[in-house]
């Protein structure tokens, strides 16, 4: 690249170098203390990404630069961020309509910005720094990264060479365990009704998901003897069940009802499992679940304070999951 700002700009054009889960959120983003982010940009799950290229500053700089950014955008509310985006998009589209556009389901604003991720991209980094990263890192579990990012000509050709100092933002689709505090065992579950039904995972015993792998690979997470917490993103949560079965494709999924076996679109059915049955990109896919406890869905409960992940499945790690699991057990009697 010429210089910084068409890095910059070709990095916004095409942020699936950097991580094809994240969405570009603003560039030149304004800070309260006036200075101005490079790029910042969401995930799935609502976390913010800032991401800072080196530029002039020394690489010590720049590390504190970032880490000065991330306490700013630690700050801004769900309606902030909202309008940060549409400043960027000129005007023409919303950050929700934009988020539905990426991920394929809507934006539940009450998971916004719960964590602050850091990136800085640049050409090398000198060992100091690293060690000074990779100490943040390891010791205090600061979700700083380094992005060491050249591009080549080869004629009219681009060549691209990028490597991450740490891998855990490679592609994150939100399976991995978060680096704060140690998980309790007990696996979070996104049950999304865009073609699925609350009443007949409650009746027959499953969770499911389905519209393309990054929305079905984290059920590989689970399995037998597993416990589970079901919340229907932006209504509360319903059940909480033991997983019985690894995950399987809706078509070849079977129950037994009243001592028979029963394949899964046999069964009387609200929601839809078998829109893409022979796409198993697509498909919806399921996992049996013995339920300890489960509510009508205008029963479901939700609290201030409440975990709340758009991941279908996930290990979270954050005080609000312990709260949230404890909360649960009380209000549900469940040891």
């Amino acid at each position: 690249m010429a210089n910084e700002l068409e890095l910059e700009h070709f990095l916004c054009d095409h942020i699936q170098l950097l991580n094809r889960g994240w969405l570009v959120i603003g560039e030149q983003v304004r800070t309260n203390a006036g200075k101005l982010i490079d790029i910042l940009c969401m995930d799935h799950s609502g976390n913010m990404i800032v991401v800072e290229l080196k530029k002039d500053l020394t690489p010590r700089d720049v590390t504190a630069q970032v880490i000065d950014y991330a306490a700013s955008v630690s700050k801004l509310s769900a309606e902030d961020i909202a309008q940060i985006y549409l400043n960027y998009s000129k005007g023409e589209q919303t950050l929700n309509a934009a988020y539905r556009n990426k991920y394929g389901t809507e934006l539940d604003e009450a998971t916004v910005n719960e964590t602050v991720k850091m990136v800085i991209v640049a050409a090398k980094m000198d060992n100091g720094t690293e060690r000074i990263i990779r100490f943040l890192r390891d010791t205090y579990q600061v979700d700083i990264n380094i992005l060491f990012f050249q591009v080549f000509r080869c004629g009219e050709q681009r060549l691209i060479s990028r490597a991450w100092l740490a891998e855990d933002m490679e592609e994150s689709t939100g399976a991995e365990v978060s680096r704060k505090d140690p998980w309790n065992g007990e696996y979070y579950v996104s049950f999304g009704e865009d073609a699925r039904n609350w009443d007949d995972a409650k009746k027959y015993g499953f969770i499911s998901a389905g519209g393309g792998s990054f929305y079905t690979k984290t059920l590989g997470l689970l399995s037998p003897g597993d416990r589970v917490w079901v919340n229907i993103p932006r209504t509360g949560y319903v059940g909480v069940g033991i997983v019985e079965e690894p995950v399987a494709q809706a078509k070849d999924v079977i129950f037994s009802i009243d001592g028979q076996n029963v394949q899964m679109r046999d069964l009387e059915l609200r929601g839809d499992y078998f829109y893409a049955e022979d796409d198993p990109e697509r498909a919806e896919y399921i996992v049996k679940v013995k339920w300890i406890k489960t509510l009508a869905r205008s029963k479901a409960v939700k609290e201030l304070g409440f975990f709340g992940n758009q991941n279908t499945v996930c290990r979270p790690t954050a005080e609000k999951w312990n709260f949230t699991v404890e909360r649960l057990k009380k209000l549900w009697n469940i040891d």
